[in-house]
């Protein structure tokens, strides 16, 4: 029997040194994780280095570092590094279905 598995909400927290993400993303800019599937519109380059804190977070993993349910974690662009905030949300009903 599989464990329970949580929905992940992922916000552009602050872009660093020119400000720009390439990719086109903005600070404010946020996206629910229901499932392994990369959001529409979003870098897969950044998707794989936060890969692992969604996976651990979906299924009720928590960093010790952080607050209960939330992980910060930045992509590897060395020029622009976004930094996401990466959090626990439970979803209505009609939201699991979409």
């Amino acid at each position: 029997m599989m464990g329970k598995s949580y929905a992940i909400k992922i916000t552009v927290e602050k872009i660093l040194e020119g400000g720009l993400c390439p990719f086109g993303l903005r600070e404010g800019d946020s996206f629910i994780i229901k499932d392994v599937k990369i959001p529409k519109d979003f870098c897969s380059w950044a998707f794989q280095s936060i890969y692992p804190f969604i996976t651990a977070l979906r299924f009720g993993g928590e960093f010790p570092w952080e607050e209960k349910g939330v992980s910060r974690v930045c992509c590897p662009d060395p020029n622009n590094p976004v930094v996401f905030t990466l959090k626990r949300v439970k979803l209505k009903p009609r939201q699991r279905d979409s």
